[in-house]
């Protein structure tokens, strides 16, 4: 069996607030291969600081603490600001939630996706021209040459959304962390955005880390699913037994999504007493 990709033990993380340290995130371990996991919980779950915290984005007076943090073998805790810059795109990527905040509105789209790449490999105009143009097409946009010489708000959002992935794939990374990558988009968008995703994470064989609230789309692009809540893994469990979850508040989350042969009156609402948890975060 081949090492982990990514490996997590005890990670806390913690904001000063005026009434004292806030653990957002709360001593939480988890391991990656090269494989699909699912990070799902409600907004304020620490389902993001997780994904932050692994790429070190997590700025003062945040602070960052784990008994080990490790990808493909370095010590992510050890590691200068320069040489997480090195790691950063090159081997782990992550794919913010909404393009609109993410792209530079002055650069052409073709500029920043090859300064994506530049900015670890040096390479001829020509021929990063050819990569650009090819990750476009990667990404399933017609006309990649029309494409590329526009700016950011000459696209649609889903259009958007797609030249951020190509962005972070580009270099060609080990690991992808995608943080809710289609919640600004509408529904008939956002699989078509997923299915992007998910052939060039398995076609390259990298590691995903798909963040996310939704357990039905967790559950159909990903291998295994973590759920959190209030900064605590509560269940993991594979995508495939998502319907055999024992923890009440996983439960709770199944039964208050509405279904296509809906015969319920009401959709229940999470009842937070039949289990114990810190406080939100």
């Amino acid at each position: 069996m081949s090492a982990p990709l990514l490996e997590i033990e005890n990670l806390t993380v913690t904001f000063p607030t005026s009434r004292g340290p806030v653990d957002v995130v709360k001593g939480i371990s988890f391991s990656l291969g090269r494989e699909r996991l699912g990070i799902v919980g409600e907004s304020g779950s620490g389902k993001s600081m997780t994904g932050r915290s692994i790429l070190r984005l997590i700025r003062k007076p945040g602070r960052v603490a784990a008994d080990r943090m490790t990808f493909d073998g370095i010590d992510l805790l050890s590691q200068s600001e320069r040489q997480m810059r090195e790691l950063r795109g090159a081997r782990i990527s992550m794919v913010m939630q909404d393009p609109k905040f993410s792209l530079n509105p002055v650069m052409t789209i073709g500029e920043q996706i090859g300064e994506a790449l530049l900015t670890h490999k040096k390479l001829p105009r020509s021929e990063l021209k050819a990569r650009v143009l090819s990750m476009l097409e990667a990404v399933r946009i017609n006309e990649p040459e029309r494409v590329a010489n526009l700016y950011p708000h000459e696209v649609s959002g889903g259009m958007g959304q797609r030249v951020m992935i190509a962005m972070m794939l580009i270099p060609e990374p080990d690991l992808l962390i995608a943080d809710e990558p289609t919640s600004a988009l509408d529904v008939s968008v956002q699989a078509q955005v997923l299915d992007i995703i998910d052939d060039l994470v398995t076609g390259k064989g990298m590691g995903l880390i798909l963040i996310s609230h939704d357990l039905n789309l967790v559950s159909r692009y990903c291998d295994r699913i973590l759920v959190m809540n209030s900064g605590e893994i509560v269940e993991t469990c594979k995508a495939s037994d998502l319907n055999k979850a024992t923890h009440p508040y996983t439960k709770g989350l199944l039964a208050a999504m509405p279904r296509m042969d809906e015969d319920r009156d009401e959709l229940p609402v999470l009842d937070r007493s039949t289990w114990t948890t810190g406080a939100g975060t």
